[in-house]
């Protein structure tokens, strides 16, 4: 495949927009090469600006769950538009999906709704601390919570030290208050909790990781997690901004049936629209200006044509939940293929998987953590997906992404892919 008008396109962006990228995973700065740009898509195909037709396995990194550009969710942000596109003003919808929301998932009573998945996730953390007069979080290595500073932290130099920050701009006296744990950890996490008794707020963590690809949590822990939290009076957020509404209608509480205090929101609740979203029982949602003590505001919050396409999206998941199980069937079948062909060739690797959320890593460990995920070999990954790309397969650019399937895949979609995985596996070998 040719990409030289992508190659043009990226010349120019790079002139203007630092690094030719909004989002630096689009940079190809993982995988090498020059990123390809997108002009359209429909259904399972991403169609880029040299006319390459692409079968989309990152389904805009997971709310194009049922495929690009799903007729009730395009005519509902027309019509939508038609009205007006924002007015700074409360609208009718805005309730209605938050009804629908709350209908769907379990253990929340109210939902305010944001932007992004990052500003759910930064709000969260917020209402926590303000709930419990707390100040300390807990989060895992590997696990991304958007880029609010209190998220941008890395390891220090023990178990139980503060983190570090790992980007220029977040400041050592916010890194104090973010701690570390290794994810599906539990003994890490009681060591962090025993050196800080009665100054967390909260554990932030995704219940099934997708930041390093995909990695479940191990039986028991997310119970582990849990348990420690009524324990020690903490609250536990579930970034459920990938996982929510994708693995189930429910999401992870509903998937292995554990409570979380607060959930965040993000990806299909706005049917590929800009949104976020955070909830919780009454008595931790009411903290929340203007009502309670804990402030959080925005202007586009509620956007008419955002809350047009997540209820359009919303109403069709919750209409018919078998969608559910034709994504996980279709993941599966797209495992077993890999499998075969991987077993085949005598490669190193591991897939990982949960409902429609899968990824491949080139090691013969088991990865359970970020730890885990790094031993894979990103040379052989680089190689693999460039040779998927050449064969029209758009995988993430990067090793340490989940894939996301979307429901528009057809069976003969998936199998085009384990034959172009064989192909580039032989070339590889």
């Amino acid at each position: 495949m040719l990409y030289k008008r992508s190659s043009e396109l990226f010349k120019m962006a790079e002139k203007v927009i630092p690094g030719g990228v909004n989002s630096p995973v689009r940079a190809f700065g993982s995988v090498g090469g020059t990123p390809v740009f997108a002009k359209s898509a429909k259904g399972a195909y991403i169609f880029d600006e040299d006319g390459n037709q692409l079968i989309d396995y990152i389904s805009s990194w997971g709310p194009v769950i049922l495929g690009h550009a799903y007729e009730p969710v395009v005519n509902a942000v027309i019509e939508k538009a038609k009205l007006g596109t924002s007015f700074g003003m409360p609208t009718e919808l805005e309730t209605k999906i938050a009804e629908l929301a709350v209908s769907m998932v379990p253990n929340i009573d109210k939902i305010r709704f944001v932007n992004s998945g990052t500003e759910a996730c930064m709000s969260a953390v917020r209402l926590a601390r303000g709930f419990t007069g707390k100040d300390k979080i807990i989060k895992f290595a590997g696990c991304y919570h958007g880029h609010s500073d209190a998220f941008l932290i890395q390891a220090g130099s023990g178990a139980v030290t503060f983190g570090s920050p790992n980007s220029p701009g977040v400041t050592q006296g916010t890194a104090k208050d973010t701690l570390l744990a290794r994810y599906n950890d539990i003994e890490s996490v009681e060591t962090l909790m025993n050196a800080n008794k009665g100054e967390i707020a909260c554990i932030i963590i995704e219940p099934v990781a997708g930041n390093m690809g995909c990695i479940p949590p191990k039986q028991g822990f997310l119970a582990a997690l849990r348990s420690l939290c009524n324990e020690h009076n903490i609250l536990l957020v579930f970034d459920e901004v990938m996982t929510g509404f994708r693995l189930a209608k429910g999401g992870v509480q509903e998937l292995f049936n554990i409570k979380a205090d607060i959930v965040c929101f993000g990806k299909v609740i706005g049917g590929g629209l800009p949104v976020g979203a955070f909830a919780a029982r009454s008595e931790i949602m009411d903290y929340l200006a203007p009502i309670g003590p804990v402030y959080q505001a925005g202007t586009l919050s509620g956007n008419p044509l955002a809350m047009a396409a997540g209820y359009a999206m919303l109403n069709a998941l919750n209409d018919d939940t078998t969608i559910f199980e034709s994504l996980n069937a279709k993941t599966a079948y797209l495992h077993e293929g890999l499998d075969g062909v991987f077993n085949g060739f005598g490669i190193d690797y591991t897939i990982n998987r949960v409902g429609s959320m899968i990824s491949v890593h080139f090691t013969d460990e088991p990865v359970v953590d970020f730890k885990s995920a790094a031993k894979g070999n990103n040379d052989t990954f680089k190689r693999f997906f460039h040779g998927m790309l050449q064969e029209g397969i758009y995988l993430p650019p990067s090793a340490f992404e989940s894939w996301f399937l979307n429901d528009a895949l057809s069976y003969k979609d998936i199998d085009t892919t384990v034959e172009a995985a064989r192909k580039v596996i032989l070339k590889l070998k």
